[in-house]
């Protein structure tokens, strides 16, 4: 698949490392708003097919962020990222329309994704098939869908109340605790570990200054899934990127740190299983931010153009016969799974595509963020920034939009 957006990936200006933190004139206005959306009480959470019961307290909150920039000519992006597993489009169409209805933002400059930790809520319907719900669990979760879309609404709407001028710098670090988890082995591949597979451990670093170089926003990004904490943990949390945003706020008090999910889909984090470690791994994830932000940066500029394209995406064929058969299998969420197949078989719409969201903001010639939607392995992370090298640097993020 090729997806060719309209802005393209224009020629990059090189800029050298030395006095890449020198002050510079305020090239955008740039523009803050976050609301909790901790849900109160127990509630249902995501990711993981073998919970049982609703969510035992909070380690720490969730949080909507955003962050808006407006150019020197006016044009806007809003970038949103989000503590939960994933936005389905019923939510996030429905946000977009709102803000453009309220706030004049366009879809295509309107970012949304999702940090993908598996010890949120459960998002309506975003892995629907994985859960069994009774209709009280069912209506928290249709109420704390409400919660989502008026969050979101609202924090786009406070970040463009809140431009202010602004200039921008952007660096790469290294991560270190990404692994590939499809292993090999003689029964085919299986969810582990393979340290031989494909990984992407940059760090893309965005700062956010006032004119008299105070840090007001970082966003921050890495390929991995947030499930340092496994089905057997029942607290609220937003595991290692949680906690790296956190710690980063600590590091750097009145300023917001953002995580963007990049294309994590086939990558955990190792070691895993116990929240020492999501906490260890927040930590070693905020310190290689902080290291960047304390050395050279390169200036971004703009103007700001955008992108976004909705494109179909074919499955493998299927038949009828195929779900019928997996009725007898003994996995619960495969035979719901292939219920709602079937139905969908005798509604006679039988599901052959999927739609899937490219976007693309691009900073000037300085700095492009491509955001793709659904689960995004690493591989298409890899390929994009290989393919636009000479183009300069490229964020991928997966988990936007539409997951």
């Amino acid at each position: 698949m090729r997806i060719l957006l309209t802005i393209g990936l224009a020629s990059a200006v090189v800029f050298t490392a030395a006095g890449g933190n020198a002050p510079q004139p305020a090239e955008f206005k740039a523009g803050l708003g976050r609301v909790k959306i901790t849900p109160e009480g127990p509630i249902w959470l995501s990711g993981y097919a073998a919970r049982n019961r609703p969510s035992e307290g909070v380690v720490h909150d969730l949080w909507i962020k955003a962050l808006a920039l407006e150019d020197r000519r006016g044009g806007r992006v809003v970038i949103v990222g989000v503590d939960l597993i994933g936005l389905p489009s019923a939510i996030s169409d429905v946000v977009a329309a709102r803000v453009q209805k309220q706030y004049g933002l366009e879809r295509s400059r309107l970012v949304l994704n999702t940090t993908h930790t598996h010890t949120g809520p459960v998002v309506r319907s975003n892995l629907a098939a994985m859960y069994d719900l009774d209709a009280e669990n069912a209506r928290r979760i249709q109420a704390y869908g409400d919660v989502i879309v008026e969050g979101l609404v609202n924090a786009v709407g406070a970040a463009l109340g809140d431009l202010k001028p602004a200039a921008l710098y952007y660096a790469e670090g290294q991560g270190s605790f990404a692994m590939n988890r499809r292993q090999p082995t003689p029964k085919g591949i299986r969810l582990g570990v393979n340290p031989s597979g494909p990984s992407d451990h940059s760090v893309p670093v965005l700062k956010v200054v006032s004119p008299e170089g105070a840090l007001r926003a970082v966003v921050f990004g890495y390929a991995c899934h947030n499930t340092t904490l496994g089905p057997d943990f029942y607290q609220i949390s937003g595991d290692y990127a949680g906690f790296a945003q956190l710690e980063i706020e600590k590091m750097h008090p009145g300023a917001a740190a953002i995580f963007l999910q990049l294309c994590g889909g086939d990558q955990n984090p190792n070691p895993r299983g116990t929240l020492e470690l999501a906490e260890q791994h927040g930590r070693s994830l905020a310190g290689e931010v902080g290291r960047v932000l304390a050395g050279s940066m390169n200036p971004v500029r703009g103007p700001l153009r955008a992108a976004f394209q909705v494109t179909e995406l074919r499955f493998a064929p299927h038949t009828r016969q195929d779900f019928e058969a997996r009725l007898q299998e003994t996995n619960p969420h495969r035979v719901r799974h292939a219920r709602l197949m079937l139905q969908a078989y005798d509604e006679r719409r039988p599901i052959r595509t999927t739609p899937f969201p490219v976007q693309a903001i691009a900073f000037g010639r300085d700095l492009t963020l491509v955001a793709l939607g659904g689960e995004v392995v690493v591989e298409y992370q890899l390929r994009i920034k290989k393919e636009y090298a000479a183009k300069g640097p490229v964020i991928v993020a997966g988990y936007c939009n539409d997951v």
